[in-house]
């Protein structure tokens, strides 16, 4: 039984989080610098078995793309010529870098540690992998 893989995929880093593979449980993973990435999920598919990659998909309030939009989607067709047997799906991200700051703060965290925007990356993927997961049950 394979895993869940969340990307929260960002211009200059990419967080990740991942379900145990009995997917009940969701873990940041990393944080990897976005020219990297192609190269770290080849590594990570080779050792870890995934059935399921979930994506990020950022939008307004208004349900329209935001600027970022063009570059996940470019991201996406970049994932599917290069994993094509994986199945992959996008997720409504509005909010998560904002629920993740707050959840660093009710956490305990230190402000210079929630300064580490890595940090966020991780746990805005974590938040897209549970949610995404919820909407699956």
């Amino acid at each position: 039984m394979g895993r869940i893989l969340a990307i929260d995929y960002g211009l200059k880093r990419t967080g990740l989080a991942v379900t145990d593979p009995l997917k009940i449980i969701a873990t940041a993973l990393d944080t990897v610098p976005t020219t990297e990435l192609i190269s770290y999920l080849e590594k990570y598919f080779s050792k870890e078995e995934v059935d399921e990659v979930v994506i990020g998909l950022p939008k307004n309030l208004n349900n329209q793309d935001t600027d970022s939009t063009p570059f996940v989607r470019k991201f996406i067709k970049t994932f599917e010529n290069k994993f094509p047997k994986r199945k992959i799906f996008t997720h409504d991200e509005r909010f998560t870098s904002a629920m993740a700051q707050q959840a660093m703060i009710a956490g305990g965290m230190s402000k210079k540690n929630r300064q580490n925007k890595g940090t966020v990356d991780q746990i805005a993927a974590v938040i897209i992998l549970q949610e995404a997961m919820r909407g699956k049950v």
